[in-house]
């Protein structure tokens, strides 16, 4: 007997998988949510499925989404980019994609964590939702506004407030697993711990 998920996710095992083990759970490596960035960025008119599949070219093509590497790319790397049949060949996309890994590397040099820039936006820890059906999750929320504008302000593209609430979404920093889903209980039960607290 098959465990309950949220019904978005069934269709082929890589999405389920996805679901089952990342999706939701709360990401707090600067590396790992940058890449994570780039790839919502690149599902922009698009579905996750189609990226998700495409996700190990991504990461092939983009040096392990490597921001201190993708901020040198040139023009070698950017043709390269567009003649590579594994990732969404936009040129748009791509080029926001090295201008954000540009914008990573000024936010590092002016001290900031990319991890504690982002989930300043939830005071640090996962936003418990409860919803019942699909319908009822939203595209944008207030703190997704808030995360694109400053994500803007530093120079991301492709960042709009309904990425940007994806991004939540499978960054952990929001619960949206519905009540019905099996994931759900476990990720609020995780989400308790994942406040970091002062040690001094």
């Amino acid at each position: 007997m098959s465990l309950p998920r949220c019904p978005w996710c069934e269709g082929f095992e890589l999405y389920r998988r996805y679901h089952d083990e990342e999706w939701g759970v709360p990401l707090r490596d600067d590396r790992a949510l940058f890449g994570l960035l780039i790839l919502e960025g690149a599902q922009a008119g698009l579905s996750w499925a189609t990226i998700l599949k495409k996700r190990e070219a991504y990461r092939r093509a983009f040096a392990g989404f490597d921001p201190y590497r993708m901020a040198a790319f040139g023009a070698a790397q950017f043709e390269a980019l567009l003649a590579d049949p594994g990732i969404v060949r936009n040129r748009a996309k791509l080029t926001a994609a090295i201008g954000n890994a540009r914008a990573y590397l000024k936010l590092v040099e002016a001290g900031l964590s990319f991890s504690d820039f982002l989930w300043q936006f939830v005071d640090g820890k996962p936003i418990q939702n409860h919803w019942e059906s699909m319908a009822q999750v939203p595209a944008v929320t207030p703190e997704s506004e808030a995360m694109a504008k400053a994500l803007g302000k530093a120079g991301f593209k492709f960042v709009g407030p309904t990425i940007c609430y994806a991004f939540m979404q499978s960054a952990g920093m929001v619960n949206d697993h519905l009540l019905g889903c099996y994931r759900h209980a476990q990720l609020a039960a995780l989400a308790a711990p994942a406040a970091r607290t002062s040690s001094s």
